[in-house]
């Protein structure tokens, strides 16, 4: 997956994405989500792919090994980059995903949830009962996913640093919760700049709403791909 950020494309339908893409003419990595390929399938992605895009398809598939690994095998069918799961389903589940999806794609990278960048240590602690902290938490998952085979990891920019010092620098470090100094928090708690999360380890930004929901996404989409390849 080329190394520019991932814009999250967080529509409710193909008419909007589409709508939104034609106001770019370069090639971009975008991120389809739950919401939108429940409702859009096979068909998004090719209409994106035509375009030149490079595809994220973030569905964090977390089920009992043999379901992941079937799914898997439907995805490796589709013409996208990089797929994931939740590390949580454990070494066995995540091996199986991989297998799944290398019986019919050799390319698409595919990496692992770790914690999502809205969770605080406070949920971890109450609702998940982990009484690590979040740090330690994160740092588990990642250690999982790469005994397991995967090619990194979901993390939030502020666990990027540690995550490479243990696992190496070339372990994938997707990270979420990106927002430029003066954009709002929204719902995400552990998050950076791109400057940061780059000095931090990141080897690619996810960014959603400070570029779709731009009165000028161009020029906000423009402005945090110079800060992050800078």
């Amino acid at each position: 997956m080329r190394n520019l950020p991932i814009i999250a494309l967080d529509f409710k339908s193909a008419d909007e994405v589409h709508t939104f893409l034609n106001k770019f003419n370069e090639p971009l990595c975008v991120k389809i989500g739950m919401e939108l390929f429940y409702q859009t399938g096979q068909a998004l992605i090719k209409s994106i792919k035509k375009r030149g895009h490079d595809i994220f398809l973030d569905l964090k598939l977390h089920d009992i090994p043999n379901t992941v690994s079937k799914a898997m095998e439907g995805l490796a069918r589709l013409d996208i980059d990089l797929v994931n799961v939740h590390a949580a389903g454990g070494i066995k589940m995540m091996e199986e995903a991989k297998k799944g999806l290398r019986k019919h794609n050799a390319d698409i990278k595919i990496i692992a949830v770790t914690q999502l960048t809205s969770t605080t240590e406070r949920q971890l602690h109450e609702e998940q009962n982990i009484q690590t902290s979040i740090e330690e938490a994160v740092l588990n998952y990642a250690r999982l996913t790469k005994k397991a085979g995967l090619d990194g990891v979901v993390c939030s920019p502020l666990e990027a640093k540690m995550i490479s010092k243990e696992l190496g620098s070339d372990f994938l470090k997707v990270t979420p919760g990106i927002r430029p100094k003066g954009a709002a928090r929204n719902d995400q708690q552990r998050i950076t700049t791109p400057e940061e999360a780059k000095t931090l380890g990141s080897t690619h930004i996810v960014v959603g709403r400070p570029i779709t929901q731009s009165e000028h996404p161009i020029d906000s989409y423009h402005k945090i791909k110079e800060s992050w390849l800078s």
